[in-house]
């Protein structure tokens, strides 16, 4: 989808033109179906549907999920170890519903090598459909008029609906639409064609290839004259999956009705002597149902009760449910930014992915690539924490409560994990499925320990945002106090000068740094996840003394467990070097050589894909802000010193090859005043892939970082700060926007908050007044009194100019302040002016981001 035509623009304003409310195509394109299929698909966080052709072809991969519905397989380890992931997990390409082929005249429609008249492709936000529009002309001239939508439903999470209008324009015609449930999976159609034969070579981004045959079908399908579903077992994770089609002709055309069902592949076909003019509308319903173990048969009779309810309430009625879902969905999370379309475009179509992933996830957690797709296995991992789960708490609580839910029902694993490494406690995996780790590499994987913290962060967020208390103190405790368990088993004390923790042997968010000794970020949260467990022991003993008492006898709590957590945190060591007056990421990182980002070819990024891991190890250079997401996620543990030089430091060295980096890169970047920085960094996030700027948007979408393009807006340039539920304000709006508006939820309450570049508004929409902070000072929000508050600019705004020969200058607000590299006495590791270059050649603004 990257533009052609306009390389200040990657979304081509002609194929895809501006729509408030939608994301639309005017013109078939097959040369980036992979992007396509993942940009328009549809879902609701339990069934998600890849935006292939009707017809079936062409397409990148086909593509139909359901969360958490995977096989199992043994992992081969080169040189095995005791406690190394045994088990892996792999989401399962379900049984294809989305298949209804057509023929005119005996000629398949394939729109790769058809003459189309016209073309429009449109993912519909506020309708939660996907509609698409041809007009074909037929190798015998015939003009025919198909008109298609899709939905998968957000109100029953196991229904899709399709419909599709055909309609002969000039002359009669014999017509053929065959609908199908096909298991591509296993190869059974002759167009399936497998990830590993795309010729995509090595990228560990990437699902595996299974090489044994995995669904299992049952003998005996269920079949009726207008219905029919086919069930399977997983060969080896024995999971079992029901998949039902029920349809309905309308037409006053003749029609032949056949039917062909297979174990693999059932038929409905339809044969119409269709008149000129005479449409012909085909309405198919599927319903998915999936188990853990429950027979196939059990669930024949769930796919067909959720069938029987479509078939009562029919297509207008479903659709309309659909609509006023979305009505309520977007009341409570549509971001307005005033003045900037294409960028409002743009975000609404990252909203509208959060709620694909998440509004119907219902407890089976939010993989990286949320039902679009098999990157990343359809694993989970700790992104969900940091940039989804935030957002859900602040304007959709019960999807958060859902998400975390998911992270209570592995609590088990995550105690059977922390055994296998010899600690106390619960080691949630790095990125999994069902609970077990499933990262074969531990250096890169199962050593990001920081996942416990990133845990409790969320837990902690979503208790203090909505005040729901039982979720904490019934369920969410447990989590709690096993991760800060853990950290306590995992630390050790030094007593040298004096007494300090750490935490050795680790990996944090940057997995070009591996097995470190004290990374700052892992310390930082596992400090945070301490405190949180003696501050909720001591506060469920003074407000839920039985709740208490229930948990100290479940978990077998000793006495002297929580002063230990408190030692452990007071005490824990959070590296800081004076000489560059930074936190190192580590204790050796800046012992390491700078790797120059700013002269690596262009053609060598990602790193991880062009060089050895050794090789990256050696030096400092970042995947993604490590350092900087502590800055953000723990901002009232460091001074805005500590995160100017922090962010100065730690910028020309990061690479951004992680999409989790430039959203957080762009709301330290607003906070400490590189304004300019921040809107580039946020239109990076923006675009991660609807400008597919990580070439592998084909194997699904990045909802963290769609996540991220929130956390940008309502943290980054709002300005929006939260301790304990106290929300504290400091916008920084971009320079050229007009205005920013964003709905939160926060303890009941329903709050807006609009920045203009003169003023803040907070308004209650309901609830009980509210204490607030805007830059310092406070304020009570109430339903009759908004607060307004005339700001005196956005902050300081730093820009960072530079030559060809190195010299920079930073100005603050058009003042210059100094030459150098911003502090001519912070050398850097890299050298002064060569720092300096590279934090400018930095600061260009990327071609691809040129969003207007």
């Amino acid at each position: 989808m990257v533009s052609q035509l306009d390389p200040g623009d990657p979304i081509d304003p002609h194929r895809f033109p501006l729509r408030d409310w939608s994301i639309v195509e005017t013109r078939y394109d097959d040369s980036d179906l992979g992007t396509s299929e993942s940009v328009f698909a549809v879902g609701n966080g339990y069934l998600g549907m890849r935006a292939n052709p009707e017809e079936g072809r062409d397409a990148h991969v086909h593509g139909t999920f359901v969360n958490g519905f995977h096989e199992t397989w043994q992992i081969q380890h080169a040189e095995a170890a005791y406690g190394f992931a045994q088990t892996g997990q792999t989401i399962v390409n379900a049984p294809d519903t989305k298949l209804m082929k057509l023929y005119v005249d005996d000629e398949p429609l394939t729109l790769s090598t058809a003459d189309i008249l016209d073309y429009e492709r449109e993912l519909d936000f506020r309708a939660g459909l996907l509609r698409r529009k041809v007009l074909w002309r037929t190798p015998s001239g015939k003009r025919v008029e198909v008109i298609s939508t899709r939905m998968v439903s957000f109100t029953d999470r196991h229904l899709a609906v399709m419909t599709m209008q055909v309609t002969v324009l000039d002359g009669d015609a014999p017509v053929v639409i065959s609908s199908q449930i096909l298991n591509r999976q296993d190869g059974r159609d002759e167009y399936y064609v497998p990830d590993d034969a795309l010729g995509a070579g090595f990228d560990p981004r990437k699902a595996s290839t299974f090489d044994h045959r995995v669904l299992i079908p049952d003998p005996d399908p269920f079949v009726r004259p207008h219905r029919m579903i086919l069930g399977y077992r997983c060969a080896n994770s024995r999971m079992t999956l029901a998949v039902g089609a029920d349809h309905v002709m309308e037409t006053d055309n003749p029609v032949e009705e056949l039917q062909d069902v297979e174990p693999d592949l059932g038929k409905k076909i339809f044969r119409v002597r269709a008149s000129a003019g005479v449409p012909i509308t085909l309405t198919k319903a599927v319903a998915y149902h999936s188990s853990r173990g429950v027979p196939v048969r059990e669930l024949y009779d769930r796919c067909r009760r959720t069938l029987d309810r479509f078939r009562e309430a029919g297509i207008d009625e479903t659709h309309a449910a659909q609509r006023a879902w979305l009505d309520a969905y977007w009341e409570r999370t549509d971001v307005v930014i005033e003045g900037q379309p294409r960028i409002q475009q743009a975000t609404r179509w990252c909203l509208y992915q959060l709620a694909q992933a998440a509004a119907r996830a219902d407890q089976l957690g939010i993989a990286a690539k949320g039902v679009t797709g098999s990157g990343y296995e359809g694993h989970a991992f700790w992104d969900t924490e940091v940039y989804v789960i935030p957002f859900l708490t602040y304007t959709n609580p019960t999807m958060a409560r859902n998400a975390l839910r998911y992270r209570i029902n592995l609590l088990d694993a995550a105690r059977r994990r922390a055994r296998d490494l010899a600690h106390r406690g619960a080691l949630f995996p790095w990125r999994t499925i069902n609970g077990e780790e499933a990262s074969a590499y531990y250096a890169a994987g199962t050593a990001q320990f920081h996942i416990n913290a990133d845990i409790a962060y969320a837990f902690m967020t979503y208790a203090d945002i909505t005040g729901d208390r039982e979720l904490l103190y019934r369920d969410g405790a447990d989590v709690i106090v096993e991760t800060a368990r853990m950290w306590a088993d995992l630390g050790f004390w030094r007593i040298n000068s004096g007494e300090s923790f750490h935490i050795h042997g680790v990996t944090g968010p940057d997995e070009y740094t591996t097995v470190v000794n004290n990374n700052l970020f892992t310390n930082v949260m596992a400090r945070f996840n301490l405190r949180s467990a003696v501050d909720l022991m001591r506060e469920m003993q003074r407000e839920a003394p039985e709740r208490y008492d229930q948990l100290v006898a479940r978990l077998h709590l000793e006495e002297g467990e929580v002063t230990e957590w408190e030692a452990c945190a007071e005490h824990l060591h959070i590296p800081y070097d004076e000489t560059f007056n930074i936190h190192p990421q580590d204790d050796h990182f800046l012992e390491c050589e700078a790797w120059d980002v700013a002269a690596t070819p262009a053609d060598k990024f990602p790193l991880l894909l062009h060089y050895h891991p050794l090789v990256i190890y050696r030096y400092q250079v970042l995947k993604q802000a490590d350092v900087v997401l502590a800055l953000f996620l723990r901002g009232e543990e460091f001074t805005a010193e500590d995160k100017r030089a922090n962010f100065e430091y730690y910028d020309p060295i990061t690479t951004g090859d992680s999409t989790l980096s430039a959203v957080v890169q762009s709301i330290i970047a607003a906070e400490v005043g590189y304004s300019d920085l921040a809107l580039e960094y946020f239109r990076l996030g923006l675009l991660v892939d609807l400008a597919d700027l990580h070439r592998n948007t084909s194997d699904g979408l990045h909802i963290a970082s769609t996540g991220g393009v929130w956390n940008c807006l309502v943290f980054g340039f709002i300005g929006m700060r939260q301790s304990h539920g106290r929300l504290r304000f400091d916008p920084r709006l971009p320079r050229g926007w007009d205005g920013l508006e964003a709905p939160l939820q926060i303890q009941g309450r329903h709050l807006r908050v609009r920045v203009t570049q003169d003023q803040i508004t907070v308004s209650m929409l309901s609830g009980e007044p509210l204490e607030i902070e805007i830059r310092g000072t406070s304020y009570t929000v109430t339903e009759s009194e908004p607060v307004q508050v005339a700001l005196d600019g956005q902050g300081p705004r730093l820009e960072w100019t530079g030559t060809t020969s190195g010299v920079g200058e930073a100005r603050e607000d058009g003042t210059l302040l100094t030459a150098g590299y911003p502090d001519p006495d912070r050398p850097w590791q890299a050298g002064g002016l060569e720092a300096a270059r590279k934090h400018c050649a930095q600061l260009e603004p990327p071609a691809a981001a040129g969003l207007s």
